[in-house]
């Protein structure tokens, strides 16, 4: 899925970022259009990642005065950077959604240890539902009124509205966290074969296009965003009680510290 001279490239600038912070990198994933299928030629490489220092960088007075980024511009379409574990794990505490969806990614550079794979047996007791359909709803709302409604639109947006939307349907439906592959959630909508079509057809599209390619929109997709958005917009989010997970994830924290 990742050509073998970008990959070495990418592994190469991890190997760099190891050594220059003093940090281990647990875990290192693909995340963005090409982890979720419907990249563009020129897409860039979202690599993400989560790393560790030596536990006794955690036993310190001024923690919170230290950087829990690791962060690089973009050079030759790779985009790289990275949270401290425990970062990680606080932000996980709270569904958040870029790490939920890391855990889940389907191209993976580095998995050491058993951090990621904790984590996912982790994730149907700390993922809360409401949040992750909470997020879905403001991403696929935002995007399309901010992109969507002109004469002309980028292609890509669909697909940054049209994954959330189907993610939600997943959550309704299975209550857990929804795949990041976009044709696994297309399973959401395959008994409305004109609309998988439509979808079919701008799948195929986007995979020949450049990143920010306009075309008219597309009147039937913008119908159906249009109603799931309307069906979607009295929902509110309540809190929903997950039991002790901090528990859990300090000793998650500290068995990988250790």
């Amino acid at each position: 899925m990742i050509e073998q001279v970008v990959k070495e490239a990418i592994l190469s600038r991890i190997e760099k970022a190891e050594k220059k912070h003093g940090v281990r990198v647990l875990y290192a994933v693909e995340s963005g259009s090409r982890a979720w299928g419907f990249e563009s030629p020129n897409s860039d490489y979202d690599v993400r990642f989560i790393y560790a220092h030596p536990k006794d960088w955690y036993v310190a007075i001024d923690l919170e005065d230290k950087r829990d980024v690791i962060e690089y511009p973009i050079v030759d379409e790779i985009d790289i950077n990275g949270w401290d574990i425990r970062k990680a794990l606080r932000l996980f505490s709270k569904s958040n959604p870029a790490f939920v969806e890391w855990l889940q990614s389907p191209i993976v550079y580095i998995e050491r240890g058993n951090f990621a794979q904790r984590a996912r047996e982790l994730l149907s007791k700390v993922y809360s539902v409401e949040k992750g359909i909470h997020h879905y709803h403001s991403m696929a709302k935002t995007n399309y009124r901010g992109y969507l409604r002109e004469e002309r639109v980028p292609i890509k947006k669909y697909f940054y509205v049209l994954r959330p939307l189907l993610s939600i349907m997943w959550l309704e439906e299975y209550r857990d966290p929804a795949p990041i592959e976009f044709e696994k959630l297309r399973k959401m909508v395959k008994d409305r074969t004109e609309l998988d079509g439509l979808i079919s057809k701008l799948l195929q599209r986007k995979k020949r296009s450049l990143e920010k390619e306009l075309a008219p929109p597309i009147t039937e997709l913008n119908e159906f965003i249009e109603s799931e958005l309307q069906r979607l917009e009295p929902f509110s989010e309540s809190p929903e009680k997950k039991g002790q997970i901090m528990n859990d994830l300090n000793s998650l924290f500290h068995e990988i510290l250790s």
